[in-house]
């Protein structure tokens, strides 16, 4: 299996490829003109079998690029936010699906994404509709294949984290679903929420989840100065080594059932 953490700017694009040839395409960039070629040459490229789009929340820098890819390159599978029904991107990505037929369906915890290879995702939060929070509502997905787990956090704040931890607290099996097992404390990679936000990434989550890799998908001196210096001083903390994608380019995971392997450009 590989994860592709690819570099859109100041946006969010995760592909995992899995052994069978699928994709699952999580966000899909801020869907400008430079970033939306690129997506579309680096998906190309991959020569895939079939392509999943998930968008984790409704914010542009994660979802400007979806109805793009649905334009030029389609899907055979749809996932979308539980809240921002109501925004007007949201809307013309569900149209454009309708339109060329892509089923579609809201994402919210215990949702699964499973592959014969035994791979599988599992969505830890949001718990269901109603959120008050555009960033907290965003889908958090447990990715596990083989020995090596990655956490994919969208652009949750400290307070989900913190929420989510006090949830696991009380019972370790509560995000299991049908056998599918989400373990934080075994979390090898962490894809850092909200793009390195003093925000998010608090003391305590990082503490249980213990990383040994940390990746951050940000902008290339953006306006909003993500990562932060906070942020990246925990990270620093507890995590062997910190990857960016405004430094690094795209970087790639390679995934075994035993082991894992970080590439950069």
């Amino acid at each position: 299996m590989r994860i592709h953490f690819l570099s859109v700017g100041q946006g969010d694009m995760t592909v995992v490829e899995f052994p069978e040839g699928d994709l699952l395409v999580v966000d899909a960039g801020d869907g400008s003109f430079e970033h939306a070629d690129k997506a579309y040459r680096y998906l190309k490229g991959l020569s895939f079998r079939s392509l999943s789009l998930l968008i984790t929340h409704a914010d542009a820098d994660h979802c400007g690029g979806a109805e793009d890819i649905l334009k030029r390159l389609g899907a055979d599978k749809l996932y979308l936010p539980a809240e921002g029904s109501e925004d007007d991107v949201y809307q013309s990505i569900l149209e454009r699906a309708e339109k060329i037929g892509c089923p579609a369906e809201q994402l919210s915890r215990y949702g699964v994404i499973a592959q014969p290879c035994g791979a599988y995702a599992v969505c830890i939060s949001p718990l269901s509709q109603g959120e008050s929070s555009d960033n907290d509502s965003s889908t958090v997905l447990y990715l596990r294949y083989g020995q090596t787990s990655v956490l994919l956090t969208g652009d949750i704040s400290s307070a989900r984290e913190r929420r989510l931890m006090r949830e696991y607290a009380l019972d370790h099996t509560i995000f299991d679903m049908d056998g599918y097992t989400v373990r934080l404390e075994e979390t090898d990679i962490l894809k850092v929420a909200h793009h390195g936000s003093s925000a998010s990434s608090c003391e305590e989550w990082l503490e249980l989840l213990d990383v040994s890799d940390a990746i951050i998908s940000c902008g290339e001196d953006n306006a909003y100065g993500h990562p932060h210096s906070e942020t990246l001083e925990r990270l620093s903390e507890h995590a062997d080594a910190i990857y960016r994608t405004d430094e690094l380019g795209d970087i790639v995971v390679s995934v075994t059932p035993q082991e894992y392997t970080i590439i950069t450009e």
